[in-house]
């Protein structure tokens, strides 16, 4: 066949090149983080839950040695009204002065709520699970201390309460820790939060519209 008879026939479109394509249309891909990036992540908040447990432990020592060494057993020391006061009480029981005559007891499950927060650390993503397990491992640990270090022995030292709010039982800073600490807790829970960082619904699988679940 001649080049004329092949001038006459309709040129096929040339294929579309990817690179003109408006960028809206072009795919992109997410890019990964950098893999030092993921490893500094737990590592700060390792570092965030160390810092708020030994300051919480550091604060609980150093008021209950001022509290021990400025009153006497019994003594109480009104600080707004009668609401507010000082008043020191020798603890043999858990938290606000429960289960007392189970000392040995409440010793052992604060030293396995230590170890388990403990292990649970080493997947810690969240800032809010750092901050909640900190405040729990701080006040979990500044009552060990009694536990351990006052009479009338080892696993059986009776914890030091001198905070006295109107009806509520004598309380620590350690009690106060643990409470604010579990609260956390509950509302990551509320929000979904993991404590590897992500979303509860995060996880689950996505369906196909139409689809059965």
């Amino acid at each position: 066949m001649s080049s004329a008879s092949r001038a006459g026939e309709p040129e096929s479109p040339a294929a579309p090149d990817p690179d003109d394509a408006p960028p809206a249309a072009r795919s992109v891909s997410p890019q990964p983080q950098p893999r030092s990036q993921l490893q500094r992540q737990p590592r700060r908040r390792l570092r965030l839950l160390l810092a708020v447990a030994v300051t919480v432990l550091a604060v609980d020592i150093a008021t209950k040695v001022l509290v021990v060494a400025a009153m006497a057993d019994g003594e109480r020391i009104p600080l707004i009204g009668d609401t507010v006061a000082l008043d020191l009480v020798r603890n043999a029981g858990a938290a606000f002065s429960l289960a007392t005559g189970m000392t040995w007891v409440l010793t052992i499950v604060a030293l396995g709520v230590v170890i388990g927060i403990v292990r649970f650390a080493r997947r810690l993503r969240s800032p809010g699970w750092a901050l909640a397990l900190g405040l729990v491992l701080g006040g979990a640990l500044g009552n060990l201390v009694d536990r351990f270090l006052r009479g009338p022995g080892p696993l059986l030292g009776h914890v030091v309460d001198f905070v006295s709010v109107g009806w509520w039982p004598v309380f620590n800073v350690a009690d106060s820790s643990i409470c604010v600490g579990g609260a956390v807790l509950v509302l990551m829970a509320v929000l979904g939060r993991e404590i590897d960082g992500t979303r509860g619904r995060d996880a689950a699988p996505e369906h196909a519209p139409g689809t059965a679940v």
